[in-house]
């Protein structure tokens, strides 16, 4: 067994030495790979589905995508189907390159407004540009960071496994938060909100009240900062743990199990309920 495990250890040991030593030109092992598709009017979606990489999404006057890899691994741009597929893949041993930085630039045309899905297993996610104006937009992310500005979509969709999201100027017709832990924060949000949390701290700044919001929290902590003008009827129920409003409201039947009330004319629906944590509005 004893050897079994030496051997291991000088065939990693020699792969590693190996990986580090030998990084010409000739082996272009950390070399750049790119790769583009042309945007038809087939087209109805653009996926990028990465793990492990720092993804920077950046649109410009073009008519294709065009992405860009940096570092170890390959590199996917394909038409698939009614879609554009952007994709990563990792060797089995590149996990061993501690030191090693994976960047991949996604170039999309600056007036494309169909739909994109965004799979994340690991790394970070950055939107660079003014502004998107998308049809869909689902983002599904395992671990790592996401930081987006100046989005509108019609359909919003999260799914959050852990890591931390950071969203600013979100503006849709619908949007679904599923958060099973880790951190998501958004400013000057607008729109119908229906969020699920397991656990975690989900953070909600909205500029304007103008649809529904159902908020469903199974553990941890929600914060939802509205405007003060807000019109709202409020419908919590808590199973185990706290919903407090620093709005003054028009109460009917409100207890320790729950809090309702009204606030201005009441013109929009607000549901909360909670199961344990704590719900903030203010």
């Amino acid at each position: 067994m004893k050897r079994i495990v030496i051997l291991l250890l000088i065939i990693t040991g020699l792969y590693i030495v190996f990986n580090q030593s030998f990084q010409f030109d000739g082996f272009a092992v950390d070399a750049s790979k790119d790769g583009r598709s042309a945007i038809s009017n087939d087209i109805e979606s653009i996926d990028i589905n990465v793990a492990g990489v720092k993804t920077t999404i950046i649109p410009e006057n073009r008519d294709d995508v065009k992405a860009i890899l940096t570092g170890k691994g390959s590199l996917i741009v394909k038409e698939e189907g009614s879609s554009i597929v952007v994709e990563t893949k990792r060797k089995m041993f590149d996990w061993l390159s501690f030191s090693e930085k994976r960047h991949l630039k996604v170039y999309i045309p600056e007036d494309y407004n169909r739909d994109m899905e965004i799979q994340i297993g690991s790394g970070s996610l950055h939107f660079s540009g003014q502004s998107m104006k998308l049809d869909e937009l689902s983002l599904d992310i395992g671990s790592g960071n996401v930081n987006i500005d100046h989005l509108e979509v019609n359909e919003f969709t999260h799914d959050g496994s852990s890591g931390n999201v950071k969203m600013d100027t979100l503006k849709t017709k619908s949007s679904s938060f599923d958060l099973s832990s880790g951190n998501l924060e958004v400013n000057h949000f607008t729109g119908a909100l229906k969020a699920d949390v397991s656990s975690g701290r989900f953070s909600m700044q909205m500029d304007k009240l103008n649809d529904s919001i159902e908020i469903d929290l199974s553990s941890g902590n929600v914060n939802l900062d509205l405007p003060d003008n807000a019109d709202f009827n409020l419908d919590g129920e808590v199973s185990s743990g706290n919903i407090s409003s620093d709005f003054p409201l028009t109460t009917n039947g409100t207890d320790k199990k729950s809090l309702k009330g009204i606030h201005g004319s009441g013109k929009n629906q607000i549901n909360v309920s909670v199961s344990s944590g704590n719900v903030h509005i203010f």
